[in-house]
């Protein structure tokens, strides 16, 4: 069965598309830790991480780091904290998280809610970075 991510990329689910190349997608977390949280993820349906061929996890990384210097760039922060949960979806992919303290990285937080007007902003953010 295919998953969220792999609707995503086909177009059967709407997102908030940051950016996407032939092997890879970056998309605005429908269900963020902080205003600018990024889930990237290979366009190959692997659920874990560590299963990607060599030359797919390869890409990934490089386009991940893309994204993160983006991130950057549009959003005050101390760092852009990367984390591979993979509970969620069974599709592998990295949390790109923008944080100030550690502790906004912590999953068990209370996830944050958005209007649609920030949510275009964000990502405007995010392409024009």
């Amino acid at each position: 069965m295919p998953s969220v991510f792999t609707k995503i990329i086909s177009r059967e689910l709407p997102a908030y598309i940051v950016a996407e190349d032939e092997n890879n997608m970056a998309i605005l977390d429908i269900n963020p830790l902080v205003y600018g949280h990024v889930l990237v993820f290979s366009k190959i349906e692997v659920d874990l991480i560590f299963d990607l061929h060599s030359d797919h996890y390869s890409s990934l990384m490089a386009f991940t780091k893309k994204i993160g210097s983006q991130m950057k760039l549009a959003f005050p922060s101390k760092r852009i904290a990367m984390s591979v949960v993979g509970l969620e979806v069974p599709h592998a992919h990295v949390h790109l998280i923008p944080i100030s303290s550690v502790n906004e990285l912590n999953f068990s937080n209370e996830r944050c809610t958005f209007t649609k007007e920030e949510w275009s902003r964000c990502l405007q953010q995010l392409t024009c970075a």
